[in-house]
């Protein structure tokens, strides 16, 4: 062969290869979410119920877990979200973090058709922004889990797709599919897949995405092409329609009546009063409330950030008739609080001490809420130990006693210092004439005249 046809024939070769790699075309498709769990797209494929990734357990190679998120195990349980906001239904990285790695193996080595991710929210989070990266493994210098700051083309793997579904105008929130497949047959044979994560914006510490479903699908392999949605959480309103509650129970059914029947008006009842027991100057409460049943709360009963209210299912089965509903009113007050909003509005705000923020909680709920319980009375056995910092409900009595003898507005005033973030101790001065150390004796001794007119009233 003479060196012009060996010239042709290479040129030929190199431009074959070219033109194969680059039949690699990911499909970006977005729907402004229509409120169910649908997922129907024109060109990208449903998400699937039975397909490779569904054996897969994919790690965490680098990056932290969202603790309001879903586990890994969201992304191959074949069922995507039926709502816009169900953390729960997601996996998605921490507030604050720039994303992250996840890593997936497929067990052996198969032929890929196509990779399909579907991720779902009402605004920044829902878009989705990464590169795909694939290996079967066999390279000398192969790394199943290279963190950030390593090339993974560096190590054994192989960058398929750059994906960015950011839409150029318009709303980002909704619903959104990509297909990364290669007209020309299939992706490749691959073991391995890793997924580099980043946020979609950096406005604020909410831009990580909330991926609802990764598909891989083999070749060889038969597809059910329809995930089963999340059950259909309960809304609920309040009387003068200002405000949602949405309740996702979809872990825990056996709550499900519970939580309409019992609990929704509790919520509906409680929350616009709390709403109005704490007003201040240029502030807007949350007007959708989230409460989302969890199984990863450990022994923490419930918990409250910015609009959700975290519900552990556990501790909850064993108090339906006790503390739930009390449990869930104290973390209202949390959600109406928004002491954090400080940190935004106000120069170099003051920290409001853990006692206040969970005493007027307790407050609210042991002295206005379920006052019939005495559930935060002060006894023989808890007189000593005692403190007006000590939080919770011994802070909840602390305040209702001084509220009750010096300002009626004690807790409203405490709330808007806090939330502007100009709290200090002064301010008891201020509001009673007495400081904080002073009320806290006077609180005390008063407790102990009220216990020892008891007991001699026993005699």
């Amino acid at each position: 062969m003479n060196s012009r046809s060996l010239l042709i024939l290479s040129s030929s070769i190199l431009c074959f290869s070219l033109a194969a790699r680059a039949e690699i075309k990911p499909i970006i498709a977005h729907n402004q979410d229509d409120g169910g769990g649908s997922f129907q797209f024109k060109e990208v494929p449903a998400p699937a119920r039975n397909d490779a990734a569904s054996k897969v357990k994919f790690t965490l190679v680098d990056g932290e877990k969202d603790r309001n998120g879903g586990d890994l195990s969201k992304l191959t349980d074949g069922r995507v979200p039926n709502e816009d906001d169900q953390p729960s239904q997601n996996f998605f990285f921490a507030a604050g973090v720039d994303g992250g790695r996840l890593a997936g193996d497929l067990g052996s080595v198969i032929d890929i058709k196509q990779i399909n991710t579907f991720s779902r929210h009402g605004g920044t989070r829902a878009p989705q922004v990464y590169k795909l990266y694939a290996s079967d493994g066999t390279q000398a210098d192969f790394n199943a889990a290279p963190k950030k700051g390593t090339d993974p083309a560096s190590c054994g793997w192989r960058l398929l797709a750059n994906i960015d579904s950011r839409p150029k105008e318009g709303a980002m929130g909704g619903q959104y599919g990509v297909s990364i497949s290669d007209q020309a047959g299939i992706v490749g044979k691959y073991r391995y897949l890793l997924f580099d994560i980043f946020r979609t914006e950096n406005a604020d510490g909410f831009g990580n995405t909330f991926f609802s479903e990764i598909d891989v699908i083999d070749a060889s392999a038969p597809v059910v092409a329809e995930s089963n949605p999340a059950p259909a959480p309960i809304n609920l309103k309040s009387a003068d329609g200002k405000y949602l509650f949405v309740f996702d129970t979809s872990l825990s059914p056996d709550l499900t009546e519970w939580a309409e029947k019992e609990l929704g008006p509790v919520v509906q009842e409680w929350y616009p009063k709390i709403v109005e027991m704490f007003p201040s100057e240029g502030f807007t409460p949350p007007s959708r409330v989230y409460f989302g049943f969890r199984e990863d709360m450990g022994g923490t009963p419930a918990s409250a950030g910015g609009n959700r209210v975290n519900i552990n299912i556990p501790w909850f089965r064993q108090n339906l008739k006790g503390e739930g509903k009390g449990a869930v009113v104290h973390e209202l007050v949390h959600v109406v609080q928004q002491y954090g909003a400080a940190r935004r509005t106000t120069a170099n705000p003051t920290r409001t001490p853990g006692w206040i923020v969970e005493g007027i909680p307790d407050y609210v709920r042991w002295f206005l809420y379920e006052p019939q319980t005495r559930g935060a009375e002060l006894n023989r056995r808890n007189i000593a130990q005692a403190r007006y910092d000590a939080s919770y409900r011994v802070t909840g009595n602390f305040l209702d006693w001084v509220t009750g003898k010096y300002d009626k507005e004690l807790t409203k005033k405490l709330n808007v210092a806090a939330r502007e973030g100009r709290y200090t101790d002064e301010i008891w001065k201020e509001l009673t004439s007495k400081s904080v150390q002073e009320l806290a004796e006077e609180w005390k001794k008063a407790n102990e005249e009220r216990l020892a007119a008891r007991e001699a009233a026993k005699q």
